[in-house]
C-alpha cells in the first residue's frame, strides 16, 4: 500500500530522518517573537506555536496579528498551531465550541501549515475541524496524551487507528513510562501500526527521562517527527535541538 505523503514547504514528513519540531511556550507577543527569532536561527523543520500559553488567546484580532508576525519571523519554516487543553497537559480552559471556532479561524487565516487537534476532546470534533483544515490546505496532527501511564500496545495502536480513520493526516500519541518496559511498549506499538498497514506518518513518544530513546529512534521504529527544545520545553523529556540533530544524523547514517 502506498504511503500517503505529507509534503510541506519542500519537506516530506514520514520520509528519511524524523523532522525536528521546536515549540514556543511564551505568554506575550514580545517574548513569542523573540523566541521565534532564536528558534529560526537553528533551522528546525517545524515551529510549534503553543497558543494555550499565549495571554491573548481568546482575542482573535491579537491572535491573528500574532500568527501573521510569527509567519513573517520564521519565514519558510513550517508552522504548527496547537491549543493544548488542561485535560491533555496544557493551559487552556476552553469549551468544545470555542475550541472548534478558534481552530477553524486559524486554518482560514492562511498563516499555518499544520494544526494539532485533540482527538478525544468531544465526539465528532476531530472530523469537523479536519474538514475545515483540509478545505484550507492545512494538515491535521490529531493528538492524545497520557501523563499518568503507558496504555497497552493494543490500546496505543487502536488510538492511532482511530485518529487515522477520522481524518487526521498525522496521528500522534505521547505517553508516560513507569518502567523501561513501558518504553518498549510504545516503540513496539509504533512499529506494529506501520506493519498493520498504517499509511500515514505518525508521531509517537514516551515522555520523561526514561523515554528519551523514543524521541531519537523514530527512523527505526516509525515516528516521523520529534520535539526538541531551545530554552523552555513543552513536555517532559525534550532535549536541546543540537543534541537531537546530532543523534538523528548518526542513526540515519548507519541504520
Amino acid at each position: 500500500m502506498e504511503e500517503k505523503e505529507v509534503k510541506i514547504r519542500g519537506m516530506e514528513i514520514g520520509n528519511g530522518m524524523p523532522k525536528i519540531c521546536v515549540p514556543i511556550v511564551e505568554k506575550n507577543r514580545e517574548n513569542i517573537l523573540l523566541q521565534a527569532q532564536l528558534i529560526s536561527k537553528e533551522s528546525p523543520d517545524i515551529v510549534e506555536f503553543r497558543a494555550d500559553w499565549y495571554e491573548d488567546m481568546e482575542n482573535w484580532k491579537k491572535m491573528e496579528g500574532q500568527l501573521r508576525e510569527l509567519r513573517q519571523t520564521i519565514g519558510n519554516i513550517a508552522l504548527l498551531f496547537t491549543v493544548r487543553t488542561q485535560c491533555e497537559g496544557g493551559n487552556a480552559e476552553i469549551s468544545g465550541e470555542d475550541y472548534r471556532c478558534l481552530c477553524e479561524r486559524v486554518c482560514q487565516s492562511g498563516y499555518i501549515d499544520l494544526i494539532d487537534i485533540e482527538a478525544y476532546k468531544e465526539a465528532n470534533l476531530l472530523q469537523q475541524i479536519c474538514k475545515s483544515a483540509h478545505e484550507n490546505g492545512v494538515y491535521v496532527v490529531a493528538s492524545n496524551h497520557d501523563f499518568d501511564k503507558t496504555p497497552s500496545e493494543e490500546e496505543i495502536v487502536e488510538r492511532l487507528c482511530f485518529m487515522d480513520q477520522n481524518g487526521a493526516d498525522i496521528p500522534k500519541i505521547a505517553v508516560m513510562p513507569q518502567s523501561e518496559s513501558d518504553v518498549l511498549t510504545l516503540l513496539c506499538a509504533t512499529q506494529k501500526y506501520k506493519i498493520m498497514g498504517g499509511i500515514k506518518p505518525v508521531i509517537t513518544m514516551s515522555m520523561s527521562g526514561k523515554g528519551v530513546i523514543s524521541r531519537l529512534a523514530g527512523e527505526i521504529f516509525g515516528s516521523a517527527v520529534t520535539f526538541a527544545s531551545i530554552g523552555k520545553s513543552s513536555a517532559p523529556g525534550q532535549i536541546p535541538i543540537d543534541e537531537v540533530r546530532r543523534v538523528l544524523e548518526v542513526i540515519h547514517r548507519y541504520c
